[in-house]
Formats: structure tokens, C-alpha cells, sequence
């Protein structure tokens, strides 16, 4: 199931909700592995039963957790890049990155967290993972080619990559290196849209 750029619309239910809040924020601060399903029921104030019929399985749970995240992050970077373009647009999403990296209680990317802890790329978590990434690197890409660079994919792939290790390192070694670091890769990216690409090849897939 590929992940929509917009925010999906979902029937409500309260029990669904205290669920879905509960064990998101249980699986962000302590990884998917290390939280039971009892753990969230008890938590949440819900029988098993009433987990269940709204998440047959803990992949239901942990999935509908991503989309939750994704569906966030979209219409937050939907709100921040309203009328913005090119180089404006792309600064913009890596201001965006160096806020996420200060908030209180940042444990990482949740996208890379989910991740390391599924190996089999075709797992359906992966592939959320996945198409949030392809939503996010095209984001990326359109900025940049608004802006004018000549090879807008391989710009996008590397601000991703310079994103993936500002989140390590966030989590890892504190705000303020990875937030500087992480400017200024941004700023050598936008400095190169005036510059002949050493590599004559968009990249590929």
C-alpha cells in the first residue's frame, strides 16, 4: 500500500485513537520490538479484544503508527511550503529538519527507527518506509528543479542522505553539531546549482 502525499481521512473512534496515540508514543521512545501488546492495552485502558477489532495484528498496529506519522509530517511540511519554490522551498524543508532535531524527546528519524528493525526489505513496514522516502526525496526533487540544478534527483538523494545523518547524529551526538553540519551541507547543495555537475547522469532508482 503505496502512502498518499495528503493526510488520509479515517472513521473515528476513540478506543481506536487512545490505542494508536498510546502505542506510538510508546514505539517512538522505546522501538517497536521492545513494546508488547499487552503493554499498549494496559496502557491504553482498553481490553485485548477491543485492540483486536481495530488492529487484527501488532503489523496492523505498527503500520497504521507510520501512516499516522507520515500523514503528520506531510501536512505540516504542506503548511511550511505553501507559496514557496526553488531554493526558498528547499531551505525551508532543511529548517524543518534542524527544528525536528531540537524538539524535546527526539529519539531519530521514526522512519529509519522502524527500519533497522526489519530487515526483509519487502516487509510491508519497509515499504511504508519506503514510500514515504519516495514521498519526501520527490519533494526534495522538485525544489531543486525549480531552482534550476542541473541534476535535481542526485541533489534531492544527497540532501536526504545529509537528512538521514543529521537524524543520527541528533539522537546521537547532540543538537547543535548535527544542526550546523546539516545547514551547511544545504548551503554547498544550493551552491551548486550555479556549478557544471562532475557527474553527467541523473541517478537512477
Amino acid at each position: 500500500m503505496s502512502v498518499p502525499a495528503e493526510p488520509r481521512p479515517r472513521k473515528r473512534s476513540e478506543a481506536r485513537e487512545r490505542l494508536l496515540s498510546t502505542a506510538s508514543e510508546l514505539f517512538y521512545a522505546e522501538g517497536i520490538g521492545g513494546v508488547g501488546i499487552n503493554r499498549i492495552v494496559s496502557a491504553s485502558n482498553v481490553t485485548l479484544a477491543t485492540l483486536y477489532r481495530h488492529f487484527p495484528s501488532k503489523q496492523d498496529l505498527v503500520i497504521a503508527y507510520l501512516e499516522t506519522v507520515h500523514d503528520a509530517i506531510a501536512a505540516r511540511t504542506a503548511g511550511l511550503i505553501e507559496h514557496r519554490r526553488g531554493s526558498e522551498l528547499v531551505r525551508t524543508l532543511g529548517d524543518e529538519v534542524t527544528a525536528e532535531v531540537a524538539r524535546p524527546g527526539f529519539r531519530g528519524c521514526a522512519f529509519i527507527n522502524a527500519a533497522s528493525e526489519f530487515e526483509d526489505a519487502h516487509h510491508p513496514v519497509r515499504r511504508i518506509v519506503a514510500d514515504h522516502r519516495g514521498w519526501y526525496l520527490e519533494l526534495v526533487r522538485d525544489g531543486f528543479a525549480q531552482a534550476g540544478h542541473g541534476r535535481p534527483g542526485n541533489a534531492a538523494r544527497h540532501f536526504l542522505m545529509l537528512r538521514d545523518g543529521a537524524m543520527t547524529a541528533g539522537a546521537l551526538d547532540g543538537t547543535t553539531i548535527a544542526q550546523r553540519t546539516f545547514r551547511r551541507g544545504v548551503e554547498g547543495l544550493l551552491r551548486s546549482i550555479e556549478i557544471d555537475p562532475v557527474d553527467d547522469h541523473e541517478d537512477a532508482d
